[in-house]
């Protein structure tokens, strides 16, 4: 978009591509939270399946009255 204008080619000489090492690093936290994001759940705490699942019926909190 800006590549071919004085000023970015300006910047660019002066202070390095920015934007591209912006998005380089945002490229290595996104690979880096989608590793993390795959870890197994620990086996001591019983999963769902469903990150917040309404409790069973008859069990938790007693229903609100109307």
């Amino acid at each position: 978009m800006f590549q071919d204008t004085p000023i970015y080619s300006c910047l660019i000489a002066e202070h390095g591509d920015v934007p591209a090492q912006v998005r380089g690093e945002a490229d290595r936290i996104h690979r880096h939270l989608a590793q993390t994001m795959r870890l197994p759940a620990p086996q001591s705490a019983p999963s769902s399946g469903l990150p917040h699942a309404a409790p069973e019926p008859g069990r938790g909190r007693p229903a609100a009255a109307p």
